[in-house]
């Protein structure tokens, strides 16, 4: 089923391709102005990602070592490209990808390849949306290891949310599956790796969204529009992408609240450039308004893909000076496909729902 919906995913966007350029159609205008540049440019981070790739499947992520989630993130992008791990040029680096994260869980359901980093947490949940993605798209031998891996991975994640916590922190995720606080950018992760594993039709609560969305609240500013790290005012540029993503995911579509952060968003675009997490931020942001519509995917995709083609070095790789270019690169080529729908957890909210997969629209002010 999900070769065969892969194949649609890719009708669909040569569809979107081919259609006029109109105001209506302000997708299609994108990609007819800027497909040119930038799938070349996608191509080429994609060989630069496969040229960097350590045996067994690891990568090297600068300050976060051979992280487990360095490796997600690249299988991410070869996925995010429509490349498949049962064929194609990516096909053997996609199955070692896959056979690296899986040599490295835990018995308790943790990605882990003990190596860097500031916990196990972020590469862990990035792992696991990572084949919760993939799942469906390999052999069936394949496939008997990651289903029950991805069962055990997205237990530990609903543990990890259970941990009791001060009120603050109650609802979210950190560092560590016992870790007693939490901040939005692991949470974020976390909530994607959730919402993915349930399209896959895994049996996640509603109650552990609703409560990672709240606690994801606590750290937005109504009046601005925008999230924080652990506070509403901190790295505000850089995480209100991910905030804005999430609500989008779990059924805030078109509220109030999700057009004052797509708002912020774009009155912020060139406070992005130099700051630190920039990369990350341009992920979120590009995923986040593509979702919210496409007034604010217009605007923020011609800004992108003008600031960001030009900034691709000569091997193919983007720089993310946190992690490295690996990590650089994958986030950049994660950022420039989120169009090309070519994952569920990419799909519009009208695309979810015309296949019964949206988290029902909350009602509110």
């Amino acid at each position: 089923m999900r070769r065969v919906l892969r194949a649609f995913l890719v009708a669909v966007g040569l569809f979107w391709l081919l259609l006029p350029v109109t105001k209506a159609a302000p997708v299609a205008s994108v990609y007819e102005r800027w497909f040119p540049k930038m799938d070349p440019a996608i191509e080429r981070g994609l060989r630069y990602l496969q040229s960097q790739e350590r045996a067994g499947g690891g990568f090297d992520g600068g300050w976060y070592g051979r992280s487990c989630g360095i490796s997600g993130l690249v299988g991410m992008s070869y996925l995010a490209k429509g490349y498949l791990p049962t064929e194609g040029p990516y096909a053997e680096s996609l199955q070692r990808i896959i056979r690296y994260l899986l040599k490295d869980q835990h018995r308790s359901g943790l990605f882990d390849a003990g190596e860097g980093g500031q916990g196990p947490m972020y590469g862990h949940t990035i792992a696991t949306l990572f084949l919760s993605e993939v799942s469906g798209m390999v052999d069936r031998k394949l496939q008997e290891q990651i289903s029950p891996a991805l069962a055990r991975a997205t237990h530990l994640i609903l543990r990890a949310q259970a941990v009791k916590k001060g009120p603050r922190h109650q609802g979210g995720w950190r560092y560590h599956p016992g870790s007693r606080d939490s901040d939005t950018s692991c949470s974020g992760w976390a909530l994607l790796a959730l919402q993915s594993a349930r399209l896959n039709g895994a049996a996640v609560p509603e109650e552990a969204l609703e409560q990672a969305v709240a606690y994801l609240l606590k750290n937005f500013s109504s009046e601005e529009g925008h999230f924080g790290y652990a506070s509403i005012g901190s790295h505000k540029e850089t995480l209100t992408g991910m905030g804005l993503l999430c609500l989008e995911l779990n059924g805030w579509h078109g509220r109030a609240e999700t057009r004052k952060a797509g708002d912020f968003i774009l009155a912020n675009l060139e406070k992005m450039p130099g700051r630190e997490f920039e990369v990350y931020g341009n992920y979120y942001n590009a995923q986040a308004t593509f979702q919210l519509g496409d007034a604010w995917w217009g605007t923020y995709a011609d800004w992108m893909y003008a600031h960001y083609l030009k900034e691709q070095r000569e091997d193919g790789a983007w720089f993310g000076k946190e992690a490295g270019p690996v990590y650089g690169t994958a986030m950049m080529v994660l950022a420039f496909t989120v169009p090309y729908r070519q994952l569920p957890i990419y799909q519009r909210e009208g695309d979810r729902r015309a296949r019964g997969l949206v988290v029902e629209e909350k009602t509110g002010e």
